[in-house]
């Protein structure tokens, strides 16, 4: 599974599902950050089922869906090809073009050089993610 095998639609339900958890298709409808049409959301979920993104269990009768995938997991995909693109395959050289590239504030540049000097043993996702 990569990030270029999902479309917008179906990468907005993934977020819902990795930050509420296991939802009724109208729980989900209900949180997407744009309008979207019902049929169309049961269209988007059949998608990740069939690409096992997402599982599907019934319970009484109405089916609940939960992400299947880690968001760790797609973010690192995501990043190795973003890297092998854009930087060679180097991971370090795609943070330097991001950084190069995105307008910083002091608090953002604090932020990166507290990470940065954490020992790689104790890092974990942050909660945002």
């Amino acid at each position: 599974m990569n990030l270029q095998s999902l479309n917008q639609n179906e990468l907005e339900a993934l977020r819902i599902l990795w930050e509420r958890g296991e939802l009724k298709p109208t729980e989900i409808q209900a949180e997407f950050a744009w309008a979207i049409e019902n049929a169309t959301l049961r269209s988007v979920l059949v998608n990740l089922v069939a690409k096992k993104a997402i599982s599907r269990r019934l319970q009484g009768k109405a089916f609940f869906y939960a992400a299947a995938i880690p968001k760790a997991t797609l973010l690192e995909t995501t990043l190795q090809t973003l890297a092998r693109i854009f930087a060679g395959g180097s991971r370090q050289e795609l943070v330097v073009q991001l950084l190069e590239t995105s307008d910083l504030k002091p608090g953002d540049l604090q932020l990166l050089r507290q990470t940065a000097a954490e020992p790689a043993i104790s890092k974990k996702p942050r909660k945002s993610q």
